[in-house]
C-alpha cells in the first residue's frame, strides 16, 4: 500500500478566501493565503464542533442549525485573516509556507473580537434585508394590486422565492465582473478541485487537481439555492399573518428550521449522489456554480491543496496520538 492509499476516510469540506482556501477536516481548520511576495501563509489548529462536544445536539434538523452558525463564524473569522494577510507583504515569510502564529496584545484580541461581531452582525442585517425584506415587501405590493395573489398562498410565497433568487442571481453576477472578487471565485474553484482530487484517491498534486471539474454537490452556494426552494415549501404550511410586519417577524423566526432541512436534504443528496434522481435535484445547484467559481490558475491550485495537505497531517497527528 502507498503512503497516498493510506488516506484517512475523513470528510472535508472549505471555502475561499481572499487570495487563499480554507479546509475544515473532521478536526481541524487550514488557512492557506498567497501572500503578495508570492509565499504560502498557513493558519492552521484543532477545532471541535458544538456537536462532537455535546453529542445531544446530533440530531437531524438542530445539527444543521448548529453547523449552519458554525460555519458562519468560521468562515467569517477566515475572511478576515485572510484580508490581513493577502495585504500584507511580510518579509519575515521566508519559507514557502509559513505557520508561525503572531502574538496579540490583550486589547488587540478585544479590538479584533468587536471588530468581528461588528462586521458579522452587519453582514447578517445586510442579508436579511436583501433575502427577505425587499423580497416579502415587493411581493406584498404585488398582492395589494392582484386579487388573484391574494386568493393563492402558494403563488404569494412563489413570487417571494422568485425574487429572491433573482436578487441573489444578480448579486453574484455583478461580483463576477469585480476583479477581487473573480479571484474568490477562482479560488473556489481550486478548492472543489482539490477535494475531487482528494476523493478520487488520487496524489494530491497540481497536475492531477487540474484534471477534475469545478463544480462540486456539497458545495455551500448549492445549499443557499436549496434554502431558497425549501422555503417557498416551508412558508406555504405556514399560516400567513395579516400585517406585513407579523409576516416578516414569523419568517425570520422560522429560518432556523428551513436552514435544518436544506442541511439535512444537502447530507442525503451527498451520500446518494449517484442516484439519477437524487442527480436532477442537484443539478440546479450545480449549473449555479458555473457563476460563484471559475477555472484556477496552478499557483491557485497549489494554495487549495496546500490547506487540504495540511488538514490531512492534523488528521494524521490526531489518529496516531489515539493509538498511542
Amino acid at each position: 500500500m502507498t503512503a497516498d492509499e493510506k488516506k484517512i476516510d475523513f470528510a472535508v469540506g472549505g471555502q475561499a478566501v481572499i487570495e487563499g482556501v480554507m479546509m475544515r477536516s473532521m478536526n481541524s481548520i487550514v488557512i492557506s493565503v498567497r501572500k503578495q511576495n508570492g509565499k504560502i501563509k498557513v493558519n492552521k489548529k484543532r477545532y471541535k464542533t458544538l456537536i462532537q462536544k455535546y453529542r445531544w445536539l446530533n440530531i437531524p434538523i438542530l445539527r444543521g442549525v448548529i453547523n449552519l452558525f458554525e460555519m458562519m463564524v468560521i468562515g467569517s473569522r477566515a475572511i478576515n485573516f485572510s484580508a490581513s494577510e493577502a495585504v500584507e507583504d511580510d518579509a519575515n515569510v521566508v519559507d514557502e509556507k509559513e505557520s508561525s502564529p503572531k502574538k496579540q496584545t490583550k486589547a488587540s484580541k478585544i479590538f479584533e473580537l468587536f471588530f468581528f461581531i461588528f462586521s458579522f452582525i452587519i453582514a447578517i442585517g445586510i442579508s436579511i434585508a436583501l433575502f427577505k425584506f425587499i423580497p416579502l415587501w415587493v411581493t406584498t405590493f404585488l398582492e395589494g394590486k392582484s386579487t388573484y395573489i391574494k386568493e393563492n398562498y402558494i403563488v404569494f410565497n412563489l413570487i417571494d422565492g422568485i425574487i429572491k433568487m433573482t436578487i441573489f442571481l444578480l448579486y453574484i453576477l455583478i461580483l463576477t465582473f469585480i476583479p477581487s472578487f473573480r479571484r474568490i471565485f477562482e479560488y473556489h474553484g481550486a478548492e472543489h478541485k482539490s477535494i475531487f482530487t482528494y476523493e478520487s484517491h488520487k496524489e494530491l498534486t497540481v497536475e492531477n487537481a487540474k484534471t477534475f471539474t469545478r463544480f462540486h454537490p456539497r458545495c455551500g452556494t448549492s445549499f443557499i439555492l436549496i434554502v431558497f426552494i425549501i422555503s417557498i415549501l416551508v412558508y406555504t404550511f405556514i399560516p400567513k399573518q395579516p400585517d406585513f410586519i407579523e409576516n416578516f417577524a414569523v419568517r425570520i423566526a422560522i429560518l432556523p428550521l428551513i436552514a435544518g432541512i436544506s442541511y439535512e436534504y444537502l447530507k442525503i443528496s451527498a451520500k446518494y449522489s449517484r442516484n439519477m434522481f437524487v442527480k436532477c435535484l442537484i443539478a440546479p445547484g450545480l449549473w449555479f456554480q458555473r457563476l460563484t467559481t471559475k477555472e484556477p490558475d496552478e499557483h491557485q491550485l497549489a494554495v487549495g491543496l496546500c490547506s487540504l495537505k495540511e488538514a490531512l497531517v492534523l488528521e494524521e497527528a490526531l489518529t496516531a496520538e489515539k493509538t498511542l
